[in-house]
């Protein structure tokens, strides 16, 4: 499973004009683009719902990147993505061949948005397999990477 995650001032995910998801402006928050792969298991899932919630990319009072969205009170807007998966290695266009299939892939989703949720609850959520208009305030900007099948130390 993989993410690229922006700290942002705020966000929204609009589907045929309809607000879905958002996090608040200036309330500040995390967008996490979701890229679920075949091979995901729970293990994965339950990794990057908890890194997701934890990760320490908010500024605590010596300006330091030490607080988490759960520190700080801040909204977690989980989007579906499945190009995230996609690889670009090779060529000139992307493949998928490592994405999740979408029947488990929504199911997936929304275990990971369930996951998320349990451990915090700003959590907000994209639809899956529509076409979002998804809109970013990026603060920093902060952009992190995430990979579940990263090593890890």
């Amino acid at each position: 499973m993989k993410a690229v995650v922006q700290r942002v001032r705020g966000a929204s995910v609009e589907v045929d004009g309809i607000i879905r998801g958002a996090v608040p402006v200036d309330s500040g928050g995390l967008v996490a683009l979701i890229g679920l792969e075949e091979t995901d298991t729970a293990d994965d899932r339950s990794w990057m719902a908890d890194k997701l919630v934890n990760l320490r990319v908010f500024q605590d009072a010596q300006g330091k990147m030490n607080r988490s969205a759960i520190d700080c009170g801040g909204t977690l807007l989980v989007v579906p993505n499945f190009t995230v998966a996609g690889d670009a290695s090779r060529g000139r266009r992307p493949g998928f061949d490592r994405a999740m299939k979408p029947p488990r892939a929504e199911e997936e989703f929304a275990l990971l948005v369930g996951a998320a949720r349990a451990l915090h609850p700003k959590v907000e959520c994209g639809v899956f397999r529509a076409h979002m208009v998804v809109t970013i305030i990026n603060d920093g900007p902060v952009t992190i990477v995430l990979d579940s099948r990263a090593p890890k130390a």
